[in-house]
């Protein structure tokens, strides 16, 4: 079976909030770049990416091999020609990409997306994510994360309160985090949230860049 003819998988919540982050990420990114994307899962978000980001060269991964059909086959059916094969990648990994074969080095990017894996994965994954992101990108670039979040200083949401709740019952390792946790990790690795914005749905995206 050829991966055109693969039937990929559908997530209605990366439909439901792709234009949404779209409308972000314009604002937020530069006119071209390359872009890591971790946990892609379905492939939903970033063939959509790409498709309206045309100058922008994107990188897919997930760490489950059996999403990455799914990712190649978005990409395929839109003949998306600034997509990269998507690549099996472990967040917990210490080498999450081989070294460029030409130079010897650690391969960078001028951004790196990351939605909606947080909160379904162990805090180490969050430690994990903060510490590839220090290694890979850009001095300027950014890391880029999306989906629920508590937060001292603003009254959580009933939904996201019920959410962590039915997310630590199904496993204790998992729950929707603290924002002000991700900041004290990511200030151990020289990186800082410069830019937090409110999304649908009671979710944010928040925008992490290295300190100066």
């Amino acid at each position: 079976m050829t991966m055109q003819q693969i039937t990929p998988d559908f997530s209605a919540a990366a439909d439901n909030n792709k234009q949404p982050i779209l409308a972000v990420l314009r604002q937020v990114l530069g006119a071209s770049g390359r872009a890591l994307e971790i946990a892609s899962g379905t492939g939903q978000h970033v063939s959509f990416f790409a498709s309206h980001m045309p100058h922008w060269h994107w990188q897919p991964t997930d760490g489950n091999p059996l999403s990455l059909p799914s990712i190649a086959a978005y990409t395929a059916q839109q003949n998306l020609r600034n997509v990269a094969q998507p690549v099996l990648l472990d967040v917990l990994a210490p080498c999450w990409l081989p070294a460029d074969a030409s130079t010897g080095e650690t391969p960078q990017f001028d951004a790196i997306y990351c939605a909606n894996m947080l909160h379904i994965a162990p805090w180490a994954c969050s430690t994990a994510l903060m510490q590839g992101a220090a290694r890979h990108l850009t001095p300027e670039g950014c890391l880029i994360t999306y989906g629920p979040y508590l937060e001292d200083d603003v009254p959580t949401a009933p939904g996201n309160l019920a959410f962590d709740q039915s997310l630590r019952a199904r496993n204790p390792d998992w729950g929707v985090r603290r924002r002000e946790d991700l900041e004290q990790m990511a200030a151990l690795v020289g990186l800082k949230l410069a830019e937090r914005h409110s999304m649908p749905v009671n979710n944010l995206l928040l925008v992490w860049r290295r300190l100066a």
